[in-house]
């Protein structure tokens, strides 16, 4: 078997033969139309379209789309490739939604690796006061690529859970449409790498929100990143409608909106701002992207552009689009660590969820408020002094619908047979660091308090604590919980337990640490600071940040190498090791390629424990 067998090389090489393509085109229009042949910032422009386009063809991503064109049949294929191992689907193209969800987690965990790599590298500058080893230059590029790189792992992280867990718990054979399935995970590769490449051609300084007038005429590396977050989004846009068109058309027989699993409930919700939202963070960048390639000044006060009243364009504009997205996508970020909480809880306290109702609609309600706070991003930003108040309010507003997870949550937890497995551990780790970012949030939401605190590392330890309470430590949580399905082997418990130890009292330093600094008037994005900062004790504070960035990322390092050792000599785990009501933990570990034997009907609830009525029964033979 060859290298170029392999889906995700034809893809990289793919990706390069489109990138030369596309700028050879570029070079070839500009001669005819006697201008030099070279130009840096239409050829990589373009090159980076044609090079995203060629990843996908190479890979076979839009294969059967291109045989409907031409009139041909294209029957689905089951199972590994024909006369390749097995493992080989998974660097390929393949319709299952395991195969697809597997892929999206392992491409997650990859970049959640390198941005994590990037923050302990300026972090490690931070230890001390002075210049260390990175230039302003550098450091600014690894701030700017950490930010973003975690934010694609985030977003394939949840395409990991979303895309293997819904069909599973909804008793559905696969996604709706599995071809657009595909298509939507190999957005990704051209896109992450298109971001991580712009790093060697001049980078882009401005920070992960990429501000104009600075990102409008920085290094070409911009332009590499604007399509790389487009490609991302596109992934997105196809992956939410799939979802929903899955949720709402595919589920079993008895199987209400208001029966099915809580996890389902939070993608969907997930889903609707992911459909309608994503489409503003592509549209600010692109209008960025033109506005560097073609002049067009929509964001320039110094350029004719789309400002009506004055013809100069706006940099206002851009972080009200970029905002409508951002603030949003943070729920697109954490609505899913929260189903995943509210999945787990009933697993490991052997009750009822609690407010079952209460939590799928405080889903929904953070998703439609979501879309009314983005402003208080932008208190300091000049805008006028009226809407401060609006946004202050309706950003205080989210905290109700959050608030009803909690007190759910609490109300889950009382009574119960507690169990302390490592996925119960991570849950009950998540809940306390999203306590944390929740406390910090309305500081930052409210207006007297925010104007003093914004763009100070406050601001980072809220963001950072709101992440990872609401996905990374329910991420972590929901590895440990399916790795018994996806493998049918267990995973090496103690090793669990010592990452969970290490890892949660190691972020609860970092995060209340970053906040620390900030109130004593650290700034975010900046490469050194004044050391008599805080009395003279600010670098003692970094240094134990910079600490606590480290003992985390072992902690992540111990738990993948425990998922790969336990994953060949593992304890077989049984069909159903947490004794869970859920339909996915029905059905035989690791799972088959056609899931489910038989149709699923829903006769119970599906967090009844302690009740002799099964959620779910599979049809016998002949049934309807």
């Amino acid at each position: 078997m060859s290298l170029f067998s392999l889906g995700l090389v034809r893809a990289i090489v793919g990706q390069i033969l489109g990138m030369l393509t596309g700028m050879a085109t570029t070079m070839l229009i500009r001669v005819m139309l006697g201008l030099p042949a070279w130009a840096a910032e239409p050829s990589w422009t373009v090159g980076a379209i044609f090079s995203i386009i060629g990843a996908l063809w190479a890979v076979g991503a839009l294969s059967d789309w291109a045989k409907w064109m031409k009139g041909e049949e294209t029957p689905m294929h089951h199972g590994p490739p024909e006369g390749k191992p097995a493992w080989t689907r998974y660097f390929g193209v393949d319709y299952n939604h395991k195969v697809i969800g597997v892929q999206y987690t392992v491409w997650g965990i990859f970049l959640l690796l390198v941005g994590g790599t990037m923050a302990l590298i300026f972090r490690t500058e931070l230890a001390e006061s002075g210049r260390q080893f990175l230039s302003l230059e550098l450091y600014n590029n690894f701030i700017g690529m950490h930010g973003f790189i975690m934010i694609f792992a985030i977003l394939l992280g949840i395409g990991g859970m979303a895309n293997y867990l819904v069909p599973l718990m909804l008793g559905a054979e696969d996604m709706a449409f599995p071809r657009l399935n595909a298509l939507g995970f190999w957005f990704n590769v051209p896109g992450s790498l298109l971001l991580l490449s712009s790093l060697f051609i001049g980078g882009w300084d401005a920070g992960w929100t990429a501000y104009p007038p600075l990102s409008a005429r920085g290094p070409i590396g911009y332009q590499l990143f604007f399509l790389g977050v487009f490609a991302v989004g596109l992934s997105s846009i196809v992956g939410s409608l799939n979802l929903l068109v899955t949720i709402l058309q595919m589920r079993p027989k008895g199987m209400s909106l208001f029966k099915m699993p809580i996890f389902c409930w939070a993608v969907f919700a997930t889903s609707l701002i992911q459909l309608t939202a994503t489409q503003l963070i592509g549209l600010s960048f692109l209008m960025v992207s033109t506005q560097r390639a073609l002049g067009m000044g929509f964001f320039d006060p110094g350029l004719p552009g789309a400002t009506l009243m004055t013809g100069l364009g706006d940099p206002i504009l851009f972080q009200h689009l970029f905002w409508f997205y951002s603030h949003p996508a943070v729920y697109i970020f954490i609505l899913p660590g929260l189903g995943i909480i509210s999945e787990l809880l009933p697993v490991f306290s052997r009750k009822p969820l609690f407010g079952y109702k209460w939590i799928a609609l405080s889903s929904l309600a953070i998703a439609i408020v979501g879309f009314l706070v983005w402003g208080h991003h932008m208190f300091v930003s000049g805008y006028a002094p009226v809407l401060r108040y609006a946004f202050m309010y309706s950003s205080l507003l989210v905290a109700v619908p959050t608030g009803v997870k909690f007190f759910s949550w609490l109300g889950t937890l009382w009574g119960g047979k507690l169990t302390f497995e490592t996925p119960m551990l991570f849950v009950l780790g998540a809940i306390s660091v999203f306590l944390i970012g929740g406390l910090s949030g309305p500081i930052l939401g409210t207006v007297p308090s925010d104007l003093p605190l914004h763009d100070t590392y406050f601001v980072v330890g809220h963001f950072h604590a709101t992440m990872f309470g609401g996905f990374v430590f329910p991420f972590f949580a929901a590895l440990y919980f399916w790795f018994p399905k996806v493998t049918g082997r267990m995973y090496n418990e103690t090793l669990g337990k010592i990452h969970f130890a290490i890892m949660t009292p190691a972020f609860w330093v970092q995060t209340l640490g970053q906040m620390g600094v900030g109130v004593m008037g650290m700034r975010r994005r900046i490469a050194d600071y004044d050391p008599t900062l805080g009395g003279g004790s600010i670098e003692a504070w970094q240094l134990s940040i910079t600490i606590a960035g480290f003992l985390i990322g072992f902690g992540v390092l111990l738990m993948l190498w425990n998922f790969f050792q336990s994953a060949e000599v593992g304890v077989l785990a049984g069909d159903n090791p947490w004794r869970s009501r859920s339909p996915e933990w029905q059905i035989p570990s690791p799972i088959p390629e056609h899931s489910f034997a038989s149709p699923m009907v829903v006769h119970g609830e599906p967090y009844d424990y302690g009740l002799p009525e099964p959620y779910v029964a599979f049809a016998a033979a002949g049934d309807d």
